[in-house]
Formats: C-alpha cells, structure tokens, sequence
C-alpha cells in the first residue's frame, strides 16, 4: 500500500467512523426531570429531538430556530426564551 492509498483509506475510514456516531444518536436525547421540551429555539445541528419529516431526531436540525425541533430547557424558561423568529414554544407549530 503506497502513502497515497493509505491516506485515502484513512479518510474513508474517519468518515464512516463519524457518520456511524451520528447514526449512535438519532434517538431523541434522554428526558431530563426538570425540564421541558422548547421548540424553536435550536440552532442547526443542536436539537435534542425533532418533530416532521426529514428528520431522525437529536442533531439532525439543519437551519436554526426551526418550529418543528425542540431542545431541553429548565421548566418555565421556554416562552421567555427570543430567538430572532419570534418565542419559544412549549408545543411543535
């Protein structure tokens, strides 16, 4: 194996490892006593779950705020939380 097949074989081999992490934690997070379910107010990628179609759960959101997506907060934060597409919201719109 020449260093140009090993590096690409490295690659491959990185890539797969992280795409096999992302498909560990399409679950929704774990429930967490003491908090609620916001949604809105996740940025790309740092949802705790999803709500809809195209999506497979936690850090699958791609655009920010999304309504559909909701992310863990302490109870009795979520509709004071701005966003710059308006409040969080304690059910999916």
């Amino acid at each position: 194996m020449n260093v140009r097949t090993a590096i690409t074989a490295a690659a491959l081999a990185a890539s797969l490892a992280g795409a096999l992490a992302t498909a560990a934690k399409a679950g929704p997070a774990p429930a967490q006593p003491g908090a609620d379910k916001c949604y809105g107010i996740a940025l790309a990628g740092k949802n705790d779950c999803a709500a809809g179609a195209g999506t497979t759960c936690a850090g699958t959101s791609t655009v920010d705020y999304d309504p559909g997506h909701w992310k863990y907060v302490a109870k009795g934060t979520c509709e004071g939380m701005k966003t710059p597409t308006g409040h969080g919201m304690l059910t999916p719109m």
